[in-house]
């Protein structure tokens, strides 16, 4: 289609995703500062790696935890949001950023969901998805 409607289409295509951008930058803010309240240390935001981008990586204690942050109206959404695929796209790409570093060598390497609900308060569930952690080549939790 071309013409005025297909441009409006396009100018409303733009706009959702340049929302969905900061409602998800913002997500990611909360996020890392309930984390940090929380005694994690956040190591890196929106992290490019070759398997894909990490929206938080965080350290305690002896685990390294990949973040994937949603903001979704229910807990059931945002655990549902993450394909299994992208959970071991991320599972990789925390292992490898982990290999790679001196620093985070001999950590456990967790994919850990921090969901953002209607009340806007987040919820951190450590380990979301045990039941991928052995699927994966490398995975440890």
């Amino acid at each position: 289609m071309t013409g005025p409607l297909a441009n409006d289409r396009t100018a409303v295509r733009r706009a959702r995703g340049a929302r969905a951008r900061r409602e998800g930058r913002g997500a990611e803010t909360l996020a890392a500062l309930w984390l940090m309240l929380h005694g994690w240390r956040v190591l890196g935001f929106r992290l490019d790696t070759p398997q894909g981008e990490i929206d938080l990586l965080a350290r305690r204690g002896g685990v390294l935890a990949v973040m994937e942050v949603k903001r979704r109206r229910t807990l059931d959404e945002a655990l549902c949001a993450v394909t299994p695929g992208q959970r071991a796209r991320l599972r990789a790409a925390g292992e490898n950023l982990a290999a790679r570093r001196a620093d985070l060598a001999g950590l456990a390497v967790r994919l850990d969901l921090v969901a953002i609900g209607a009340g806007g308060l987040p919820r951190h569930l450590p380990d979301a998805w045990p039941q991928d952690a052995g699927r994966f080549t490398g995975a440890s939790r």
